[in-house]
């Protein structure tokens, strides 16, 4: 009797394509049924939005070149990101983005989600 859970027939390195449901490898980039591209599961500590932004590059933004601002306009604030590079040369930037940097590390994925998603 065929189980009522499609996935279980599925062996431990295959997936389904989301657009045809065609068998895949599971680390297949492209269907090769219907061409389209699959999607990968975040690594461990990766959290990616809907709209694709991922909660560590933020955070690695805003530490490595927060004083430019680079973390707001990666984030979609573009006002806050001309304000930051405005200002670098008096480094208050810098340290405000370490600071953000930290919080961002520290939230949790739900509240980052409804953020910046």
């Amino acid at each position: 009797m065929p189980s009522a859970d499609p996935a279980a027939t599925l062996g431990p390195d295959q997936k389904y394509c989301h657009a045809c449901a065609t068998v895949l490898d599971a680390r297949a980039e492209l269907c090769p049924r219907c061409g389209v591209r699959q999607h990968f599961p975040a690594m461990p500590g990766m959290t990616v939005t809907a709209s694709g932004k991922s909660r560590l590059a933020a955070a690695l933004f805003a530490f490595f070149l927060g004083g430019f601002g680079v973390h707001k306009f990666y984030l979609g604030q573009i006002g806050l990101g001309v304000l930051y590079l405005v200002f670098s040369w008096t480094f208050i930037p810098a340290v405000v983005g370490v600071i953000e940097g930290i919080l961002l590390l520290t939230q949790t994925d739900a509240a980052f989600a409804a953020r910046y998603g």
